[in-house]
């Protein structure tokens, strides 16, 4: 199974008087990055949040949201009446003077920052339970969403390298063709330069097989299919954090691909490594994204 970095959270838990909302985003980082938002009141369990959110999150940057809507009835919270007072009286100064209708100012004035301020107390053990609670199932739907565009990401790396071991089949047949090409391509670059009947042609097969030798993409083959092999194993392992291993399979794959690019010497096979290529990147594109 592979895990993506992108997803979203969300849950709730309902406490005494007050639900507690939690929402978590994510999205693609090399490391663990959290961002946390929290009431005032939480903030002295924020190392308690991280402890619960890292070990289960490991990597990406998470936006975690901590919201506290208070059902208490009247008197859990207090009336700033010195502020609402500057407000009112600066609002209706500025409407005389413009000539602005006032409206419901009382209600536009509620809303404005510190005029009204919930009880905040300490919290108890009851109450981090229940947060704690809260920030497991949203970490479990978080889990539950990045499992899910995982598959999608898997299938998608399935069929790029079932594409990369076709084309690499394609190659095969050719290599028959291309000996034979470069064989013919140096014969009329030494006639070119050496008298016609001049050429020793036993110290000539003897420079034509070590040119061969050295060209030759056997080696490449084999070790690319070899990682294409690998790069399936470990996309099926059980394992759900595979992202950075699976990023180096694939920086070796490339480099088969680049040399067997480079020493292809042949048109058709350079047009397959091109495709190859292609599909690779679109894989490495896609491994960012991936826990």
């Amino acid at each position: 199974m592979l895990l993506s970095m992108t997803g979203f959270g969300r849950s709730e838990s309902t406490h005494k008087q007050q639900d507690i909302i939690v929402e978590l985003k994510s999205i693609n980082s090399k490391f663990l990055d959290l961002k946390l938002r929290l009431p005032q009141k939480y903030r002295e369990k924020e190392l308690g949040i991280r402890q619960i959110i890292s070990p289960i999150a490991q990597r990406g940057k998470i936006d975690v949201s901590i919201d506290v809507i208070n059902r208490a009835p009247e008197g859990n919270f207090s009336f700033n009446r010195e502020l609402f007072k500057s407000y009112f009286h600066e609002l209706k100064s500025v409407s005389d003077e413009l000539g602005i209708e006032q409206g419901d100012m009382i209600q536009s004035i509620i809303r404005m920052p510190n005029i009204v301020i919930p009880a905040q107390g300490s919290i108890d053990e009851e109450e981090w339970a229940a947060l704690g609670k809260a920030i497991k199932m949203a970490m479990a739907n978080l889990s539950d969403f990045r499992s899910t565009e995982g598959k999608v990401i898997e299938a998608d790396f399935e069929l790029r390298v079932t594409t990369i071991i076709r084309l690499l089949e394609e190659v095969s047949p050719l290599v028959i063709e291309r000996k034979d090409q470069m064989r013919e391509r140096l014969r009329q670059n030494f006639e070119e330069y050496v008298t016609k009947g001049a050429i020793d042609e036993n110290r000539f097969e003897q420079e034509l097989l070590y040119y061969l030798e050295k060209m030759d993409i056997t080696e490449e083959q084999v070790r690319l299919s070899q990682h294409c092999k690998y790069f399936l194993e470990e996309l099926g392992n059980k394992k759900k954090v595979k992202g950075r291993k699976l990023n180096f399979i694939t920086q070796e794959m490339g480099r088969e691909i680049n040399t067997l690019g480079s020493k292809a010497n042949h048109s058709k096979i350079q047009h397959i490594v091109v495709q190859m290529k292609d599909e690779l990147e679109k894989i490495k594109e896609q491994l960012a994204n991936t826990l």
